[in-house]
């Protein structure tokens, strides 16, 4: 994170004795990425983080993951899948590489305890609420936020009623695009969103226990850590390494007299992705403009869209729709079905002039493979529908 946040109780210097009312030290937790060499937080526990009693390892079966061949652009119907599990255990896998997994959950369980330490999460609410809770604090999430979870963060998820999600699971780091930031972490003015858009835990989330389970993900596999107290314990920390949220509708839209392209969209970037958000818009302006997208062909990555509100002018006629996911791969040139441009400007003559569209956009930079739960709810009919004539 570009910004240092400081919460609950610390003392004055780092590494310091910091005792408890009864005299005993609190326990220090130094949270640091790249080696001690980025952002980190230090956490202040009451028993010592380290104690664990317990170690299982989980089967988690294969990957799950098959090539997109015969190459073509696909169609899935997320809202075909059955509700399973929970915000961890029920991820139905939609896609994935070496860089990222992509997965849908729909569910209204509360998961277990989690550490995802493979990399950072982003998990966008697609539909509903939930609280999120962490060895940091808590926070109350909902429809289009961004929740966005540092590797090794212990938390869990509890809905408030059914939700819907999209989980991005990196190999690595996710951060606002470098581009946005100063030298110093700073958000820019250019930028579309900025320090005020963020929501971070404000105060510690205490919670007491003994021999509590910890679902834990490595490059190993999955083991379940038996905690001698509850990791929920901190009194406070400071730093600026810690989960956030960013709500999608507090996205600034860049745009132009002309079409642009989607590095105007971008929120975040991950190793080897990107994350853009399409937010209802002013309309290009130009009085000749043709006010969606062009056939292109991104010749260096695949393109991964879930769709997640408002109406999609470029892909009527496609079956597309709210909860749909589009994947147009490297090696194939997409853009609006037929009809779709002359239906457009003509909607801008009759007066439109602004999107409603909502969708949350990865471009990798590997090819995707494609998950059991994507082969489970595709459309077969989609990579024909640009043969269809109007």
């Amino acid at each position: 994170m570009p910004y240092y946040r400081v919460v609950g109780e610390v003392p004055d210097k780092r590494h310091v004795q910091f005792r408890r009312p009864d005299g005993g030290l609190y326990q220090e937790e130094l949270m640091g990425e790249e080696g001690f060499s980025s952002d980190s937080s230090l956490l202040y526990h009451r028993y010592a983080p380290t104690a664990i009693v317990k170690a299982e390892a989980v089967d988690q079966g294969g990957s799950g993951l098959s090539p997109n061949l015969p190459l073509s652009p696909r169609h899935f119907r997320t809202q075909d899948l059955r509700p399973d599990g929970d915000l961890v255990s029920g991820r139905m896998l939609l896609a994935g590489n070496s860089d990222v997994r992509i997965s849908y959950a729909a569910t209204s369980a509360p998961s277990e305890l989690y550490r995802d330490s493979m990399g950072d999460e982003c998990v966008y609410i697609a539909s509903g609420r939930a609280r999120f809770e962490s060895a940091y604090g808590a926070m109350e999430v909902g429809e289009g936020d961004y929740v966005v979870v540092p590797t090794g963060a212990i938390h869990r998820w509890v809905p408030d009623g059914p939700v819907t999600a999209l989980v991005i699971e990196a190999s690595g780091h996710i951060r606002p695009p470098k581009r946005y930031l100063s030298q110093h972490g700073q958000f820019l003015e250019h930028a579309p969103y900025s320090e005020r858009d963020l929501r971070a835990p404000a105060e510690p989330f205490l919670v007491d226990g003994e021999e509590v389970a910890v679902l834990v993900r490595t490059r190993g596999g999955l083991t379940r850590l038996t905690y001698a107290h509850h990791p929920f314990d901190v009194v406070g920390w400071d730093g600026c390494l810690y989960p956030y949220v960013f709500n999608i509708r507090d996205f600034e839209p860049i745009v132009k007299r002309t079409h642009a392209p989607p590095p105007v969209h971008q929120t975040f970037e991950g190793p080897g992705f990107v994350i853009c958000s399409f937010c209802p818009r002013p309309l290009d302006f130009h009085p000749d403009a043709v006010p969606i997208p062009y056939n292109h062909h991104n010749v260096d990555s695949d393109e991964f869209m879930f769709y997640a509100g408002g109406d999609y002018t470029a892909r009527r006629g496609s079956g597309i729709d709210v909860g749909s996911v589009s994947l147009h791969p490297a090696g194939f040139t997409h853009g609006p079905q037929p009809g779709a441009v002359e239906a457009a400007v003509e909607a801008v003559r009759q007066g439109l002039s602004v999107t409603s569209e909502m969708a949350v956009m990865l471009d990798t930079f590997r090819p995707l493979d494609l998950g059991p739960a994507a082969l489970a709810c595709e459309d077969p009919g989609y990579a024909w529908t640009w043969a269809v004539r109007a």
